[in-house]
């Protein structure tokens, strides 16, 4: 059996690897795995995880780590959930950093980036209208 912190390890593992694009592009990805998978918040409780985060400082998806963290698991949740979340983008970033001070042009990665924009643009549309709805329609988000 898989206890709570290396669950909640593997879902923000998962959530920061696939996280591009920032704040809002993450959302649907916290929903589908936190709300919808693990069912750790409720779309309400996610509604009102945005509008918290948007007055604390720091980004989006670090915030929602921590918060979720520390409701599923307490000040050890938080530091793993958060550990988790920015693990995979220090990964890539010392990759990328590693290549970019040999003074070596990453094509491949120019291309990725630029597919990657659409698909973003996307996350963040149905980011807006999950948040819109749930906020308009649910008694609880008013």
């Amino acid at each position: 059996m898989i206890n709570e912190l290396t669950l909640l390890y593997l879902t923000f593992l998962k959530i920061g690897a696939f996280a591009f694009g920032g704040g809002y592009a993450v959302l649907p990805l916290i929903q589908k795995y936190v709300v919808n998978d693990m069912s750790w918040l409720t779309i309400a409780e996610l509604t009102d995880l945005v509008s918290l985060s948007q007055i604390t400082p720091g980004p989006i998806a670090i915030n929602a780590a921590t918060f979720i963290g520390i409701k599923v698991a307490g000040i050890h949740g938080a530091l793993v959930a958060t550990a988790a979340e920015v693990t995979p983008s220090c990964i890539l970033m010392l990759v990328l950093g590693y290549f970019l001070f040999k003074g070596r042009k990453i094509k491949a990665m120019d291309n990725i980036l630029k597919g990657l924009k659409p698909a973003i643009r996307g996350l963040i549309m149905i980011a807006a209208i999950d948040l819109f709805t749930s906020s308009v329609s649910s008694p609880e988000g008013i």
